[in-house]
């Protein structure tokens, strides 16, 4: 009886909502790649704009659209392609982003390098303007506040490989059992901080995150939902919210809770700079309202805590002037201990 045929390395998803022109950039990247085992599913969440109607995906190696009759968000669209997946690997792509042609290939020799890790960050450059960053890898601020490291920083300021938080979710790339075993994406996040939740709750389960340098996309940075739109303030900040309250252990969410409030009132003060009081008020009214829910059950709830609150605490940034500068926080590959259940066969 012939053996059965190895499963695809890579199922590249993207989720498009509107995406215009960028989304035949983001596939037309893909043909180029070096590294070719690999497959792309294109979710596409009710496009009004004809994105993903007379797409060129010829010189893929195979290719999937499934379309949607209503938008799922960010979330359940990533959900819904990993369901559908064939990859041993999923490796998320924006829709306004671009791969480097070897950002594959560079990923698999990370892999094989920290053969224990079972998710990476990639280096994201400003698609417009490739000298500076759009991000390497999410940071996380003790006192509850997420931020894309390095976003808008001179590309100079790319840091080695190491680790970091969580993978900004433009570019993420995670092992498909393992996202599967945390049930991917809270669909309740719809569309913002559904990374930094995830990744918040793989860190819990004792899974680090290499972000990996030699691995590159470039990305336009909310070119579809807009960088300060209402759409993406409520929806950061009602996220923010929820991530802090639902992952923190009980211990951790005691100690910090003073100066996340602190913080949170300082958000709200500085909102009437980019005209968002009003959506940045709601987005704190609702996440408050929603607390005792989101730390309830759920299919996405945390797992049973694997690390100490020392280990979790040392992935998170302690400094809030890091956070207000945006500055990048991958720590040195030193820091890397094995995941607690990277030794059993499956993985999980």
């Amino acid at each position: 009886m012939p053996a059965a045929p190895a499963p695809t390395k890579f199922s590249v998803i993207i989720v498009n909502y509107n995406g215009g022109h960028f989304i035949q950039g983001a596939l037309d990247s893909l043909e180029r790649q070096t590294f070719r085992d690999f497959e792309v599913i294109l979710i596409d969440n009710n496009s009004s704009d004809g994105s993903a109607d007379d797409l060129r995906t010829g010189g893929l190696p195979a290719f999937r659209l499934i379309k949607q009759d209503t938008n799922l968000g960010f979330a359940a669209g990533n959900n819904l392609a990993a369901a559908n997946a064939t990859g041993e690997w999923l490796a998320l792509l924006n829709p306004d982003a671009a791969a480097e042609r070897d950002w594959l290939e560079q990923l698999k020799s990370a892999m094989d390098r920290h053969p224990t890790i079972r998710q990476f960050a990639c280096t994201q450059l400003d698609l417009a303007r490739p000298e500076y960053l759009d991000g390497v890898g999410d940071a996380y601020l003790v006192f509850g506040m997420p931020w894309r490291g390095g976003f808008g920083l001179s590309a100079s300021l790319l840091p080695a490989e190491g680790t970091c938080f969580s993978p900004c979710g433009a570019s993420a790339v995670i092992r498909r059992d393992v996202f599967n075993y945390h049930n991917g994406f809270d669909e309740r996040f719809f569309c913002y901080c559904e990374d930094v939740d995830l990744g918040y709750r793989m860190q819990l389960a004792g899974d680090q995150c290499v972000f990996v340098p030699s691995a590159v996309v470039h990305h336009a940075g909310s070119a579809v939902s807009g960088r300060h739109s209402d759409f993406s303030i409520y929806h950061g900040t009602r996220n923010r919210i929820w991530t802090y309250a639902k992952s923190t252990p009980l211990a951790l969410l005691i100690l910090t809770l003073p100066v996340h409030i602190a913080l949170s009132l300082y958000v709200l003060i500085r909102s009437p700079a980019i005209h968002r009081f009003s959506t940045t008020f709601k987005g704190m009214r609702d996440g408050l309202a929603g607390v005792i829910a989101i730390r309830g059950p759920s299919p996405w709830a945390p797992s049973r805590r694997k690390v100490s609150l020392f280990n979790l605490a040392k992935q998170m940034a302690w400094n809030p002037f890091r956070m207000s500068r945006r500055l990048p926080h991958v720590r040195p590959l030193s820091t890397i201990t094995e995941a607690p259940d990277a030794r059993s066969s499956s993985g999980i």
